[in-house]
């Protein structure tokens, strides 16, 4: 019987792990191309023959996806597997159109083909969509687990951008090590929470190495944290898999890929942002997890905001640089930056988008209804130079940045600017507390 052959249609992440984990050694198939989107500068590159294992000693060549049709009758490819995520269902639906019609087969591979299991108790934490805030329930787990006494690795969804090579295995446990694997701000934005916080992550390409590398990292572990991104489902089998919604985008679970699939597959539930959503987002999301995830545990919480400096932003006009995905792929509207600058009396929002330089004009035409905020945008050096000159080109009286990461410590920000912070905050019972507390006495780890 002859290999059928195949194309990864991805973005630089769960592509990759979809092939380590199902195709990589797998005899019945044989993977002629990745295909990239959403990520700039992706197509062209290979993956690499050292990560590709013996079935593929050339490597396997990244294309970009608008060549799909072309390359499906040009390689011969019986079926195409979409790999990427926070999607809606037209857009996923859309490409298996693409597909079909130039006579491949459409696949979505699922949990049971791709998720590792761990030798440590492993909770995952996702979203149904990028921006619900994901990353601030992981940082709430972890401090919580800390708090007992526990050693905990958090390891972290892919965004691997530079060498793949080089990015196999990472391991951050201080900000030099940021540094040293040349992280992008996409990147920095996800790590560096946790360095501060004192507990070690990991990312990468191959996330099996990842993982036994997590298991027997040097400074100890005890709970491996699966900290998810882009509304994806884990790559791991998780003993307590906990998924945050989001009431200021209610309905949004029930139509973007896969984060249906996360938010089916969950053991607790988090309702987010409650303290600024309106009552009718809140009901319709709460009704919507009944529908779903009937057995999960639900926990309502806040993402409580804090500022640096609220001096700076008290009748100023601001420019509002928010995280980068949230705006774009996530589709928000406003981000913690903009919640922060009202709450604390600015006088107003500039448009930075007369002052726009270089690549970040890429990401407004592509995104137009950002509006009057700064994604920060950083995939690489020149993105970065242009954040910065923009950020100094903007006619403001002072900067508020929404992002995770202090912008100041990378780019030269010419402008007064003040940080804010942003933390979830359970309310009343159930509470991650208790959630936690019964995890820690099924796995005997107290």
């Amino acid at each position: 019987m002859s290999k059928r052959n195949v194309i990864i249609i991805g973005a630089a992440g769960r592509d990759f792990h979809n092939f380590n984990t199902f195709y990589r050694d797998n005899d019945a198939f044989n993977v002629v191309a990745f295909t990239a989107a959403q990520i700039p500068d992706i197509e062209g590159r290979k993956y690499p023959p050292e990560l590709a294992g013996k079935l593929y000693p050339e490597g396997i060549s990244i294309y970009a996806e608008e060549d799909l049709p072309k390359l499906i009758k040009e390689l011969n490819a019986g079926e195409c597997a979409f790999s990427y995520s926070d999607i809606t269902y037209q857009h996923v639906m859309s490409v298996s159109a693409i597909v079909q019609a130039a006579g491949a087969s459409f696949v979505l591979l699922g949990p049971d083909d791709t998720m590792l299991k761990s030798t440590k108790p492993l909770i995952s934490v996702g979203a149904v969509r990028t921006g619900c805030g994901k990353s601030q329930t992981s940082r709430r787990v972890i401090e919580l687990l800390m708090e007992k006494g526990l050693k905990v690795v958090a390891i972290r969804h892919p965004m691997p951008y530079g060498d793949l090579v080089a990015q196999r295995v990472q391991r951050f446990a201080e900000l030099a090590d940021l540094e040293k694997h040349k992280c992008t701000v996409e990147e920095m934005e996800e790590y560096e929470p946790h360095v501060v916080r004192g507990n070690v992550i990991y990312a990468g390409v191959d996330y099996e190495a990842i993982l036994r590398a997590a298991e027997e990292d040097p400074d100890g572990c005890d709970v491996i944290i699966w900290d998810g991104g882009n509304n994806d489902f884990p790559f791991y089998t998780p003993d307590l898999h906990i998924t945050v919604v989001d009431p200021h985008r209610p309905g949004h679970e029930l139509r973007y890929y896969p984060g249906e699939v996360t938010l089916r597959l969950s053991d607790v539930v988090v309702i987010n942002k409650i303290d600024s959503a309106d009552a009718a987002g809140i009901q319709a999301v709460r009704e919507n997890i009944a529908m779903l995830a009937p057995d999960a545990i639900v926990v309502d919480a806040a993402s409580t905001l804090d500022i640096d400096d609220p001096s700076v932003v008290k009748g100023k006009m601001v420019l509002v640089v928010e995280d980068g995905p949230t705006l774009t792929h996530g589709e928000m509207k406003i981000g913690a930056g903009v919640v922060a600058a009202q709450k604390f009396g600015a006088a107003g929002f500039v448009d930075p988008r007369p002052y726009v330089v270089g690549r970040l004009s890429e990401t407004f035409e592509t995104y137009p209804d950002i509006g009057v905020l700064l994604p920060a945008m950083g995939y690489g050096d020149e993105q970065l130079r242009d954040l910065e000159t923009t950020i100094n080109n903007t006619e403001c009286d002072a900067v508020v940045i929404g992002t995770p990461i202090d912008l100041g410590r990378i780019i030269d920000i010419k402008k007064p600017y003040t940080r804010v912070n942003y933390n979830l905050q359970e309310i009343g019972r159930p509470d991650l507390t208790g959630v936690l507390a019964d995890f820690i006495q099924e796995h005997n780890l107290a």
